[in-house]
């Protein structure tokens, strides 16, 4: 319940969510009834997000939508109701920019679920989802290793945690997204790569030079670096306990 106004006060506190990952125009797949629209305030360089729902068309599909359309996708709680989670989470990653971020957050099966499939808590979900796991209980369990290991050489994976911060593992089986702070998700980021990263093999330093007046600065601790070297070079390291 609410799981994306849940995730707002965590993610204010990861920087890239504020200056990298919301940014720009967006759009939320599966948005209602919690939008992140309704936190736009909160991420300045947010300009507008639109809701994606079942008016709008099938999420895994994403049709009418055009390649490269939007600085980032969001995705609360959205994935594990489509038919092919793979194939839903290659069309969010076509329809999101080069340089641009997929923001998903999914249940976990372990912490939501709890060992019983189809799920009693939610009778739409298709799948359950873990990070890993050599054996699963589910019969519909997703690793997102695999997952997120197939979709090809565009997808740079730069985040993938398990909410457990607001999990209460010593209560019995109950649904504690039904409380006001239980995620019991996993939330993973994906940043799509541009032409010339994948030519490249990777996201390399370009040529670009800072300012003169940056560059005051970052040669200064390369110098200081060096001198810190040199004035050492005849002592060992982590060698010298004498008293201060």
């Amino acid at each position: 319940m609410r799981e994306c106004s849940k995730s707002i006060v965590r993610r204010l506190a990861n920087s890239n969510f504020v200056r990298r990952y919301f940014v720009g125009e967006g759009v939320d797949i599966g948005g209602r009834p919690d939008p992140l629209s309704l936190y736009t305030n909160f991420f300045p360089l947010m300009k507008s997000v639109r809701i994606w729902d079942l008016e709008d068309g099938d999420a895994q599909f994403m049709e009418g939508v055009a390649d490269d359309t939007f600085d980032f996708v969001h995705s609360s709680h959205c994935l594990e109701h489509l038919h092919d989670p793979a194939q839903g989470l290659a069309n969010w990653l076509r329809v999101v920019k080069p340089g641009g971020y997929v923001i998903v957050t999914i249940p976990d099966e372990d912490m939501y679920e709890q060992g019983e499939f189809p799920s009693t808590f939610n009778r739409d979900h298709k799948w359950t989802f873990t990070v890993f796991k050599e054996k699963s209980w589910s019969e519909k369990s997703i690793s997102l290793l695999t997952l997120l290991g197939g979709l090809g050489p565009a997808a740079d994976v730069e985040k993938l945690e398990v909410l457990t911060s607001t999990f209460r593992h010593d209560l019995p089986r109950y649904d504690q997204t039904m409380t006001p702070i239980g995620e019991c998700a996993i939330e993973f980021v994906i940043r799509k790569r541009t032409a010339a990263e994948i030519a490249a093999g990777g996201r390399l330093p370009g040529n670009t030079q800072p300012s003169a007046q940056d560059r005051l600065y970052l040669n200064q601790y390369r110098h200081d670096q060096a001198s810190m070297k040199s004035s050492n070079s005849s002592r060992a390291p982590f060698t010298d306990d004498s008293r201060l």
